[in-house]
Parts: structure tokens; sequence; C-alpha cells
């Protein structure tokens, strides 16, 4: 509770306003700005799928969607990178299908 001006008390002491602390730069880690998503999907656009991709991508085609995460998982380390990249090949998978 807030102090109340008053010398005795639980909420005594002077009535203040809290600062708000500003937010540190190490809490913007890893999230993904305008420019780098650009550059991102210019440097797909150009040079397209890498081969492991092209493989995890026909999984994803048959339904095989676990085998895939293990098969990313595989290649890119550890689980959650794996799991980013299906999500991001199913979408890219789904937006190949509604082009044709």
């Amino acid at each position: 509770m807030a102090p109340t001006e008053i010398s005795v008390g639980l909420n005594k002491g002077h009535k203040v306003t809290k600062n708000a602390p500003k937010t540190k730069v190490s809490r913007t880690k890893g999230v993904l700005s305008k420019r780098v998503k650009f550059v991102r999907d210019v440097v797909q656009e150009v040079c397209g799928l890498a081969p492991y991709e092209k493989r995890a991508i026909e999984l994803l085609k048959v339904n095989k969607d676990k085998r895939a995460l293990k098969f990313v998982k595989k290649r890119l380390g550890t689980h959650t990178r794996g799991k980013r990249k299906r999500d991001e090949l199913t979408r890219i998978y789904k937006n190949m299908r509604a082009k044709k």
C-alpha cells in the first residue's frame, strides 16, 4: 500500500510517485526486428530452401510432423529451435499450396 503522509502506522512516510524502470537492452534479445525479417525474407526468396528444409517439407507433406521435428531437431541441435523451424516450414508449405 502507498504511504499516507502519516508518521506512524503501516503506511507511514512521504507520498512519492514511483519511477517506472526503463526496460533493459538485454530484455529485447531475440526479438525479431523489421529490418532483420526483411533481409531474411529476401535471402530466402533469392536462395531458396536448404536441402534439409526441403526434406523436412517432404515429411510435412505426408503428415509426418513428429518425424519432421525429430529430423530438424537433429540438424539444428535443440528442441526449441526444431519446433520453431518446423512451424516456419509448415507456414512456408501452406503458402506454397495457396499460390497453386
